[in-house]
């Protein structure tokens, strides 16, 4: 069977981390999150995936220290967690693209894409305006849709 790796959109993350959701609307967002995340932890072939901008945009949202430091922690040392690096022409795809999309997209959501792009991940975000553009590059989903 082949492997699969998800690249978790920092949305993904910032659901579970801070328990984000209505219940009153439904299973929160951090609740399939978390699913999800178990899911591919106890899987045999499947990884999730996380780079230097996710790390970025966490310590940007997160601004306790001591649960940011207990969330990195966790990226860190989970076995079916990976670290990959973004690389220059991660960066070169991601300005031109931002260009091309008349910067309908963040910087940071077009690097995502490119990193999904050269490594064929694929990218699990629940940013509406980020599925629609990046379904014309990579596969993405949100998380509930991958539940199979």
């Amino acid at each position: 069977m082949e492997q699969k790796s998800f690249y978790l959109d920092t949305c993904i993350w910032l659901n579970l981390f801070k328990k984000e959701g209505n219940p009153t609307k439904g299973v929160p967002y951090w609740e399939i999150a978390r699913d999800f995340i178990e899911k591919v932890m106890f899987s045999k072939n499947e990884e999730i995936i996380y780079s230097s901008l996710i790390i970025r945009e966490i310590k940007f949202k997160i601004c306790n220290e001591n649960i940011l430091k207990e969330k990195l922690l966790f990226l860190k040392e989970e076995d079916k967690f990976r670290f990959v690096e973004v690389t220059e022409k991660d960066y070169s795809f991601a300005r031109k693209l931002e260009s091309e999309l008349k910067y309908e997209l963040s910087f940071y959501d077009c690097l995502h894409i490119a990193v999904c792009k050269r490594l064929n991940f694929i990218l699990v975000t629940r940013d509406k305006d980020l599925i629609r553009i990046a379904r014309r590059y990579i596969i993405v989903e949100k998380p509930e849709n991958l539940f199979i």
